[in-house]
């Protein structure tokens, strides 16, 4: 007998009669979770209607958000959204979350208690994987398997192999989970866990946060991953405590589990990481991208647009501002955040040192709206992705970074360790 992996035990946990699973197995899982937003639902929603079947498998388990164009941008993006709503309306969904209640979807989720350890959570949204943190296995899957997922509350899978990370040493000053996810992508590449489980492991990892474990999960997708998942403890189970709405399950992988490989990190000597132009595998030093000029920095996305992320920021900007070349830019990630951080005083020190403050929005890390990039500006941003022309013109380029590298460069208005401006 072999031992199994924490992504292996999930799968099995919500397979139809099976004890265990291994690597290439093709299974069929119930699921806990289905999500899609105002770009995926549409689709999902007309291959829905194409099964002929009445209605979604459970209406608390299907969850709708207008999250990418809303408030909506133009006339076609309010069309996309108005049939998500008639969908909810007609299917009596418990979790649609529409302007004025609405956030980031990947940050809305976990802080609603929508998601929890042991889930088995499906959304037709790439970076579904962010729900990994809490020890549940997420991932992203296309509009008709997210129609089947609505219509059964089943799909298929082929098991996937297991990469395992431990990271060891300790953490430097304004170095976190986006820049322990950088690092680790540009070791193994935008491929290097094509269809595989990062499963995140080691004594640093044990002291991240909540927040910066949801941006190594968040990320897992831009290493080809299928999910990005970390071991539940006490950390996890105080961010769900008082969230959590039903009962939920805890697995762990097996001191003799199988992995496809591990990856050994010391975090010790690490800088702050930028991920250059045009690849999220492109990532080196703060200090090697240091005085590229920038016309904008981007604070928020599904990858750090939380509370925590915020409070980051917003450390580095007080007492300073913007640069008059820069245009800065903070989404918070939800609702809340947006009202936590408002009663804490981060967006009065936003606005203070010259920021634009946004309702919560995807916008402008997918190049929708909110902060689309000109022919030749450069952006430094904390979203996930920096694709040519992925936050606008083709000829645009996009630095990926922490938040507190982000206001540091919107400060001195090229890129820099925050060092440089909290001197």
């Amino acid at each position: 007998m072999r031992g199994h992996t924490l992504a292996e035990k999930l799968i099995a946990s919500h397979g139809a009669g099976r004890d265990g699973v291994c690597p290439g197995d093709l299974v069929e899982v119930g699921v806990d979770v289905v999500l899609a937003n105002d770009i995926t639902a549409p689709i999902a929603l007309r291959e829905f209607a194409s099964l002929g079947v009445e209605h979604v498998f459970a209406p608390e388990r299907v969850v709708l958000v207008a999250d990418h164009f809303a408030p909506n941008k133009d006339i076609k993006s309010a069309g996309q959204c108005q049939v998500m709503r008639e969908f909810a309306r007609a299917q009596g969904l418990v979790h649609h979350y529409d302007v004025g209640r609405m956030g980031i979807e990947h940050v809305l989720l976990p802080e609603q208690g929508l998601v929890l350890p042991g889930d088995m959570v499906v959304g037709a949204d790439s970076h579904t994987c962010t729900y990994g943190a809490l020890g549940a296995f997420a991932t992203g899957m296309g509009s008709t398997d997210i129609a089947v997922a609505m219509a059964t509350g089943s799909i298929w899978m082929r098991v996937p192999e297991t990469i395992r990370f431990e990271y060891s040493g300790t953490l430097p000053p304004w170095v976190g989970g986006k820049d322990l996810i950088l690092y680790t992508i540009g070791q193994i590449g935008v491929s290097g866990a094509l269809y595989m489980a990062m499963e995140f492991t080691g004594p640093v990892v044990e002291g991240l946060s909540m927040a910066d474990r949801f941006t190594m999960s968040n990320m897992a997708i831009e290493a080809g991953g299928k999910a990005g998942l970390f071991a539940v403890d006490d950390v996890t189970r105080d961010y769900v405590a008082g969230r959590a709405q039903r009962d939920y399950h805890v697995y762990a992988s097996d001191a003799d589990a199988v992995y496809a490989r591990v990856v050994t990190i010391d975090v010790s000597a690490m800088e702050p990481q930028v991920a250059f132009p045009h690849l999220p595998e492109n990532a080196r030093a703060v200090s090697a991208a240091q005085g590229v000029k920038i016309d904008q920095a981007v604070i928020g996305s599904c990858t750090n647009g939380r509370l925590e992320d915020l409070r980051v920021a917003a450390q580095v900007l007080a007492g300073h501002h913007v640069h008059p070349d820069v245009r800065c830019i903070v989404i918070p990630g939800t609702q809340q955040v947006y009202l936590d951080a408002l009663r804490e005083g981060l967006v009065e020190t936003f606005i203070a040192a010259g920021a634009v403050v946004s309702t919560p929005t995807c916008g402008p890390c997918l190049g929708g709206h909110m902060g689309v990039l000109a022919a030749g500006e450069r952006a430094i941003s904390t979203t996930n992705r920096n694709f040519r022309g992925r936050m606008g013109h083709p000829d645009s380029e996009v630095y990926l970074s922490s938040p507190a590298v982000a206001a540091a460069s919107a400060i001195a208005g090229s890129i820099v360790h925050p060092d440089e401006v909290m001197r």
